[in-house]
């Protein structure tokens, strides 16, 4: 059998760099021979990814959201596709958080060899590919804005602290939304299109029922407050994962279209996804095979 390993050098805290020959070893036991490709660029992984001979039986990658992001995104650009395991190292790792994939990385390797088979959904974007969110607004460009020395030293806390910054100047869209679930439009400072119980490292903010097998995301966009007192409604409404809908809007759905009035800046599995004033965002049911702890 034959294993690819792919792996971001730099994610996190460079602690992969330590666990090489663990994970190595866990692979190896396992009956594989493996090629190892550390990412150069970004991107590397896609290309690496969709060019990847047919004759190999399993890709494992290591990295933050980011870098599985990109290893999918050459995943469905392949016409054979081959299981995924993952082995997270960033600093947040939704994804792995909400598929129980263990943040030890040796035990995460033994989930990618020896775990459970399942079938994802995977979102596209305007012709990108996503995982687990794509989303726009306030705190979305934290985790590709804050530097990478800063979140290797403050994990978490250094998306919340550059986060805090924003909330003195909050952007505000116009949008329309279109959906057979849904129709309308209004003034939004957030917005988001998810396939995970876990956003930013927040756990359940979305709700406990999400399943990642169902064909459909979830959806929430954030009404533009008016005055002080609303800032402080919507924030209460998110820590205390209460959707409130004088503030909100929440539905499901398989295809969701959005119209602005401007660019907006997008971040997809919280790296930068580009500007766009007219958005398609697909579910593709059941298109990745990801070995998992569940």
């Amino acid at each position: 059998m034959k294993l690819f390993f792919v792996y971001n050098p730099m994610s996190g805290r460079g602690q992969i760099r330590n666990k090489l020959f663990d994970i190595i070893n866990v692979f190896s036991e396992a009956g594989y021979e493996i090629t190892v490709h550390p990412t150069r660029a970004p991107k590397d992984a896609t290309a690496v990814v969709a060019e990847l001979s047919d004759t190999y039986d399993l890709v494992v990658c290591s990295g933050g959201d980011g870098t599985m992001d990109e290893v999918v995104e050459g995943m469905m650009r392949r016409k054979k596709k081959l299981p995924l395991g993952y082995i997270p190292s960033g600093t947040v790792n939704d994804f792995a958080r909400s598929l129980k994939i263990p943040r030890n990385m040796a035990h995460a390797a033994e989930v990618a060899v020896h775990g459970n088979d399942f079938i994802c959904d995977v979102g596209s974007f305007n012709g990108s590919h996503f995982v687990y969110i794509a989303a726009f607004g306030i705190f979305t460009d934290v985790a590709y804005s804050t530097s990478q020395d800063v979140k290797n030293v403050l994990g978490n806390m250094a998306y919340l602290l550059e986060g805090v910054k924003r909330l003195t100047n909050i952007p505000s869209y116009h949008v329309r939304l279109k959906s057979a679930e849904y129709e309308g439009e209004g003034d939004f400072i957030f917005g988001m299109v998810t396939n995970s119980r876990s956003v930013g490292g927040f756990k359940n903010i979305i709700g406990r029922h999400v399943r990642f097998d169902d064909g459909v995301f979830e959806v929430t966009f954030v009404r533009t407050p008016k005055t002080p007192l609303e800032v402080q409604e919507i924030l209460a409404a998110i820590v205390l994962k209460e959707m409130d809908s004088k503030y909100m809007v929440s539905f499901c759905t398989a295809n969701l279209e959005i119209f602005a009035e401007q660019l907006i800046p997008w971040t997809l599995d919280g790296e930068y996804g580009g500007n766009y004033a007219d958005v398609v965002i697909k579910n593709h049911q059941k298109a990745l095979l990801i070995r998992t702890g569940n």
